[in-house]
């Protein structure tokens, strides 16, 4: 979904991943929130969208149309500045690092090979790939994957919470020699306590990660709280945008917890950017072929690492309209 917001002859876009609902929410609500409000106010006018979905649910739908809004209006108030975003965040760092991110379940041994194999030799130094929907086949999956990246690369693993903690132990003892250095979502997002029985007794190397289902500063707060994750992972398209993004980069500081930017590379960039605790940004195969499509100026990882543009304003996209008309939902 994308939105578009408008002030002083600059246009922003923002976008998100989610369902026509998120669509009809914010015509039907958010855009009476946000329509003549100051268009440098952005933290201002997301509270505005915030109060207005109060008695339909934030987290959910709701938090996927303000996300989708929010990051319009960041990267208008960076157009109207002549500003990269990055740069009206105030950046610590020009680049951040990416790790590759596909190798589902449903790919053959010789696409997995090709895959992750391909990001390692593009000097992508972390790859991802998708376990837990048949445990039995994983194992060799796994030891296909570390043959085909260089012996120095990390390997990731994301079950997306389809083991039970019993088989989540069993499987993080299984694949430690071979490598792996994050096990995301062994269990369910909402089982913290599961979580946190695997971050205690995982080998050592091996860090737990989740937060990718979060939609609001409270669930990241009870996340580390519960002492769940050694890495916390946001997606400012489902947490309500790039503002409530920033505050839970501000959270991860607190503690100190490293955060991970969850899929939307060309998106996260930015904020990743402004923010010391992030390490990288996933570069998730489906995100970044639709990046690639819908948008001119979609990041493309140099040396294993996005770099945003700072020639260019905002997020520094250009919607490519007639390109998209065919994708284009009306209803």
């Amino acid at each position: 979904m994308l939105a578009e917001a408008r002030a002083a002859g600059e246009t922003g876009i923002g976008y998100s991943y989610t369902g026509t609902a998120a669509a009809r929410l914010i015509e039907d609500v958010l855009a009476r929130a946000v329509v003549g409000r100051d268009a440098m106010d952005v933290p201002g006018v997301w509270e505005a969208m915030r109060h207005a979905v109060r008695n339909l649910g934030r987290p959910g739908i709701a938090s996927t149309a303000i996300a989708t809004v929010d990051s319009a209006l960041w990267d208008l108030k960076a157009r109207l500045l002549g500003l990269p975003l990055l740069t009206l965040l105030g950046a610590v760092r020009g680049a951040i690092p990416v790790y590759g991110s596909g190798g589902f379940t449903s790919y053959s041994l010789d696409r997995l090979r090709e895959q992750l194999g391909g990001w390692s030799a593009a000097g992508i130094s972390r790859v991802k790939m998708k376990v837990g929907r048949d445990p039995a086949a994983d194992l060799q999956r796994v030891r296909v994957a570390r043959g085909a990246i260089k012996e120095t690369d990390e390997l990731f693993v994301d079950a997306n919470g389809a083991l039970s903690r019993k088989q989540a132990l069993a499987f993080a003892a299984a694949v430690a020699d071979l490598g792996v250095t994050w096990f995301e979502e062994p269990v369910s997002s909402d089982d913290l306590e599961g979580l946190r029985l695997l971050r205690d007794r995982a080998p050592a190397g091996m860090a737990i990660a989740a937060g990718e289902y979060g939609y609001d500063l409270f669930y990241f707060r009870r996340m580390l709280d519960a002492g769940a994750v050694d890495m916390l992972q946001a997606d400012a398209t489902r947490c309500a945008g790039i503002t409530e993004f920033l505050r839970v980069g501000a959270l991860c500081a607190a503690r100190p917890v490293p955060l991970s930017a969850h899929t939307a590379p060309s998106l996260h960039a930015h904020p990743c950017c402004a923010l010391a605790a992030a390490v990288h940004v996933e570069y998730f195969h489906d995100h970044a072929r639709i990046e690639r499509l819908l948008f001119d100026g979609a990041l493309v990882p140099r040396g294993g690492a996005l770099v945003p543009d700072r020639s260019r304003p905002g997020l520094g996209l250009e919607f490519k309209r007639a390109d998209a008309a065919r994708f284009r939902v009306t209803f």
